[in-house]
């Protein structure tokens, strides 16, 4: 995980946190409450802890029109001081007038990094594994820039893909400080230049002059790999990699495939990051087939709650909640269906928050 905070808002005056919850669609209803349990458990380690509760997501566009409404935003920007943001249900064809109201927060709040730690549990993981996938949370094919005409052959679509230097260099600068806090010191820029000589060329020579203009980075060793090869060096040889950052669409796949190595999706959080506001976020999906029978593993929420409070400066209370996890997760006895077992929801949240 985060080995020290990247910024901090702990302070011994601030009496109380509000948090903005936003369970969304599917499993994030059951998922977020385990999350706000967990905090809660934490007593006198954060401030008072303030709970919003707000509305977005697929089921909120079926029920308004609006996927992401203005209020949930302008809360989020005024009252908050940081978020939980459960799943969305985006359809995988195209409903008009809906947008994905989780890339439109991580605009609107301009969290340019997706922050996803990948770490093994013993009982849980063939190989070890602990690294951070950094991923650049604005811009790439995320943009949503697409058109479709008719040519020659008939229907043509073209989506634009959107790389600045400005966002390339606040990314490295974000990844070079998570690895500059890591042990091992070791960053990998992920790209595909020998083909997208002029996108993803320059992401990499972003991230690379990062380096050049702190001198504190020179400890830290840089490799850079193809997407593709690193694909297959994850699966193959997984402990090679400590931090990757990589463009928006790279680092979505890549942390998604790092998730299998460490048992499921269900145990790797997330922060959307930026520079004055953080937003927890689980890795998973909305799950609609398995929403409402009380079996989606908390953990990831959970954990994203950590990642939160340790982003914000309350590295004792991350602590807390990291350990009870891996504490739950290490005796194997209360673990959810994705993991082999068969607890409930509501049991693996028991355990954790017992031993918080």
């Amino acid at each position: 995980m985060f080995r020290t905070p990247i910024r901090s808002m702990a302070t011994a005056a601030r009496k109380s946190l509000t948090i903005g919850l936003i369970p969304a669609d599917g499993i994030g209803k059951e998922v977020i409450p385990a999350a706000r349990t967990a905090i809660e458990a934490l007593g006198s380690d954060i401030p008072n802890p303030k709970f919003i509760d707000l509305i977005a997501g697929f089921e909120t566009f079926t029920r308004t029109g609006v996927a992401l409404p203005e209020e949930t935003v302008e809360v989020l920007k005024n009252d908050c001081d940081c978020a939980l943001f459960g799943s969305v249900s985006s359809p995988s064809r195209k409903v008009v007038g809906y947008s994905s109201p989780i890339v439109a927060l991580r605009k609107i709040l301009d969290l340019y990094a997706n922050i996803r730690p990948v770490v093994s549990v013993c009982i849980l993981s063939l190989v070890h594994v602990d690294m951070i996938v950094v991923r650049e949370n604005t811009e790439c094919l995320y943009v949503k820039q697409e058109q479709q005409t008719f040519g020659e052959h008939g229907k043509e679509a073209r989506a634009t893909r959107l790389i600045t230097e400005r966002a390339s260099t606040r990314i490295g600068k974000m990844a070079f400080e998570l690895a500059l806090a890591r042990p091992r010191k070791h960053l990998t820029v992920i790209h595909k230049s020998n083909v997208l000589s002029v996108t993803d060329g320059l992401f990499r020579e972003s991230v690379r002059a990062v380096q050049t203009k702190d001198s504190r980075f020179e400890a830290v060793t840089v490799a850079e790999q193809l997407v593709d090869s690193a694909v297959y060096r994850l699966f193959r040889e997984p402990q090679i990699y400590d931090v990757m950052v990589a463009p928006n669409l790279y680092g979505d796949i890549l942390s998604d495939a790092a998730a299998a190595l460490v048992g499921s999706l269900g145990v790797v959080p997330s922060v959307n990051a930026g520079d004055t506001f953080v937003m927890g976020e689980p890795v998973h999906g909305s799950a609609p087939d398995i929403f409402g029978q009380g079996i989606a593993n908390p953990v990831a929420s959970i954990r994203s709650a950590a990642l939160m409070l340790r982003h914000l400066g309350y590295t004792e209370a991350a602590h807390r909640i990291d350990n009870a996890v891996d504490s739950v997760l290490r005796e194997g006895q209360l673990l959810t269906p994705d993991l082999g077992g068969t607890a409930k929801t509501q049991e693996v949240t028991d355990a954790i928050v017992k031993r918080i």
